[in-house]
């Protein structure tokens, strides 16, 4: 069977020429399904959670041109893709909301470092223990979805260093955030973090990956996977998707895939160590993406992003064939053969084009892109 899944989008408005402007308090006062981020400039949508991947596709479309349609309304607009400020503007915060004291304490302690878009993927898994088996699967495993994402190589008009420059530079709260070994031990740890003001509320827990739900710590009901930079591509977005679904899918089968059963670092310390090599491949994910070296949750052992992906794509693969998802999965072997948007953007800028000139060719690109996806596939999904 499959689960129950949904995207949340956030997005950069400004000009066709990449600069980015902050329309966010119109566009949420104007169009429903749309709210605010704590800065102007970017602004986030939701899916339902669906099922099937036809629906989502066109769940993910439909709101971008609902949005673009708006922005000509307001004069010559449109979506910028990438997860950082790319081209300019990281000297300062543009307050959505002025009256709105968290936002007041996120631009007061992290500054700009929180003006960015990314995508958060979540899958719905209602039983709690199986539910904290995947997020500790995802969480050793997130690098793997962000070098597949990276879409930040550049900031203020300049390259990084950084593939993602969003995940590198992102104050990841509460500092250390251990495997939650079950339900009781997640629910435990947030009420020290509270109590200890390391987390101002239950949403302030901005790690990779988090168990999310209507209460939390205490009523949950999926995993939310937060480490992806913004993908404007529907379809490799839904490749991404399919990996984590196919992923989640093999540790419903067989729970013994689970970290803390699995790996064969030492019991003693496992958990720890597990949550220390996380963190470093995170970091190394964050400056080279799919060319980054890794180790492997499961024996420690060094290994390539693309090489990981690759290895676990059969199995994956196998999942997906088994529950009827397999050909939106396919796609990661496109990312795999011609880079990740980063790796892209970068290549053009070494063949001497300027910042702005990728990223305004990357802007007429995704808005071809999403034409073509609103007339063959969800016209077909009306009829």
């Amino acid at each position: 069977m499959l689960l129950s899944k949904g995207f949340e989008i956030e997005m950069y408005t400004g000009t066709p020429q990449g600069d980015v402007v902050g329309l966010s308090d119109q566009i949420v006062a104007s169009l429903n399904g749309f709210v605010r981020e704590p800065d102007s400039r970017n602004v986030e949508y939701t899916t339902a959670p669906l099922y099937g991947y036809d629906r989502l596709l066109c769940a993910l479309v439909r709101p971008r041109q609902q949005l673009r349609e708006y922005l000509k309304r307001l004069g010559d607009y449109t979506l910028i893709p990438g997860s950082t400020l790319s081209l300019g503007g990281s000297d300062r915060f543009q307050r959505s909301d002025p009256n709105n004291p968290y936002h007041t304490y996120i631009e007061q302690t992290y500054g700009t470092k929180v003006v960015t878009a990314s995508v958060h993927i979540n899958v719905g898994i209602s039983d709690p223990e199986m539910l904290m088996r995947a997020c500790r699967l995802v969480r050793v495993e997130a690098p793997l979805y962000l070098a597949l994402s990276a879409s930040s190589p550049f900031l203020d008009g300049q390259p990084t260093g950084y593939h993602s420059t969003r995940w590198g530079l992102f104050p990841k709260t509460p500092t250390n955030v251990p495997l939650f070994e079950s339900h009781t031990h997640f629910i435990k740890w947030t009420e020290e973090q509270l109590a200890a003001g390391t987390m101002r509320n239950v949403r302030h827990l901005w790690s990779s990956v988090r168990p999310n739900g209507n209460h939390r710590p205490y009523d949950l009901n999926r995993v939310e996977l937060r480490i992806c930079d913004l993908v404007v591509d529907p379809i490799a977005l839904l490749s991404i998707m399919a990996l984590l679904e196919a992923r989640l899918t093999q540790l419903l089968d067989d729970p013994s895939l689970d970290p803390l059963e699995s790996s064969t670092l030492p019991a003693s310390q496992r958990a720890a160590d597990l949550v220390a090599l996380t963190d470093a491949n995170e970091s190394a994910v964050a400056q080279l993406s799919l060319d980054a070296e890794l180790r492997h949750w499961q024996d420690g052992r060094k290994i390539l992003a693309r090489d990981w992906i690759e290895e676990i794509y059969p199995e994956a693969w196998a999942a997906a064939k088994k529950h009827g998802f397999s050909c939106f999965l396919s796609p990661v072997k496109k990312i795999l053969r011609q880079g990740n948007t980063a790796q892209q953007w970068l290549k053009l800028y070494e063949e001497d084009l300027s910042g702005r000139s990728v990223i305004v060719q990357a802007i007429q690109a995704m808005a071809e892109q999403e034409r073509e996806l609103e007339d063959k596939l969800c016209q077909q999904l009306a009829a």
